[in-house]
């Protein structure tokens, strides 16, 4: 017999919205949503909703915002939690720890998807580290979450290719389809009780740290293979850059040449086809570029009006 859950769903961004509405696309009940308080943003750093409490409200799903869960107000929302009397707790890209005792509270535990192939890469930015590394695959997993980090039992997992053309937006909205798809087969079959759990090999556990802005500084003493990888894992934020006299250039789009054996960051040539720097090993055509302040522009159309930046001979930073 199938069971109809009651669901607390737990999540943030624009990945969690799309699980939230396959939930209710497939008419869960949806008892209450927990999604991160207002913050600034924008110019004006006016405080502004979550994706997630955007259709949250739309849907009148009751919202909670708890700053933290282990301050002096995180009672409130333990009773809460245990009023709502939820089955299942589903966790997507939600950004706050979970303790131990809000974990017990569901009939049928935590359940989080995490956007890749667990146990490879635990932890913040999956995505990201899979493109950086090379990894030719990537995926979806969900486990029953547990007091450690990504380290739960697996219910489900299902992968997809890393193409040479992935960036982080292509591959995020890939594992948005796979996962808000898994997520509502994972809860039939919770319905059913027919869920099977296995068990992560922690040897093979590597750890996805989260993004500093300052990792996507492009670092000539490095190969062109490693920073076109940069240049896709950094796309859409924080976008690859570096400096040339003192100008900040970001980079959105970048291919590979032969190497060629002079000093890396240095121009070696421009065309209407990019312009080419050496690396340590490799040269990297850059394809399209953005200026401070513009729009990103392909580099045929930058180097017409800022062709003295880019002379052949010029170093970059």
């Amino acid at each position: 017999m199938v069971i109809k859950l009651k669901i607390i769903f737990a999540g943030t961004s624009e990945f969690a919205v799309h699980h939230l509405n396959k939930i209710i696309q497939h008419n869960y009940q949806v008892v209450g949503v927990f999604t991160q308080p207002d913050r600034p943003s924008g110019r004006g750093q006016q405080l502004t909703p979550s994706p997630v409490k955007i259709i949250s409200q739309i849907k009148n799903i009751p919202i909670f915002q708890p700053e933290s869960f282990n301050d002096a107000k995180s009672k409130k929302y333990l009773q809460i939690i245990y009023d709502l009397n939820p089955d299942v707790m589903i966790v997507v890209s939600y950004g706050l720890l979970i303790p131990n005792n809000i974990l017990k509270i569901p009939r049928l535990g935590c359940i989080n998807v995490h956007a890749s192939l667990l146990p490879r890469w635990r932890g913040a930015a999956p995505i990201q580290r899979a493109i950086l590394a090379g990894d030719k695959k990537t995926g979806i997993t969900i486990i029953k979450m547990n007091s450690k980090l990504d380290s739960g039992d697996i219910l489900y997992q299902i992968d997809c290719n890393i193409s040479s053309r992935d960036t982080s937006l292509t591959i995020y909205a890939k594992l948005a389809t796979l996962g808000s798809q898994a997520v509502v087969h994972i809860l039939y079959k919770l319905s059913c009780g027919s869920v099977y759990y296995k068990e992560q090999d922690n040897k093979l556990a590597c750890y996805a740290k989260k993004i500093n802005k300052k990792e996507a500084q492009l670092n000539w003493i490095s190969s062109a293979e490693q920073l076109e990888r940069c240049v896709r894992a950094f796309n859409p934020w924080p976008i690859s850059f570096f400096y040339v006299n003192n100008n900040l250039i970001k980079v959105w789009q970048v291919s590979i040449l032969d190497h060629v054996d002079k000093k890396p960051g240095e121009i070696i040539e421009v065309t209407k086809q990019g312009i080419q720097v050496t690396t340590l090993k490799g040269v990297l055509n850059l394809i399209c570029l953005q200026p401070q302040g513009k729009k990103p522009m392909l580099a045929r159309d930058f180097i017409n009006s800022r062709y003295e930046l880019f002379r052949p001979g010029t170093k970059l930073q």
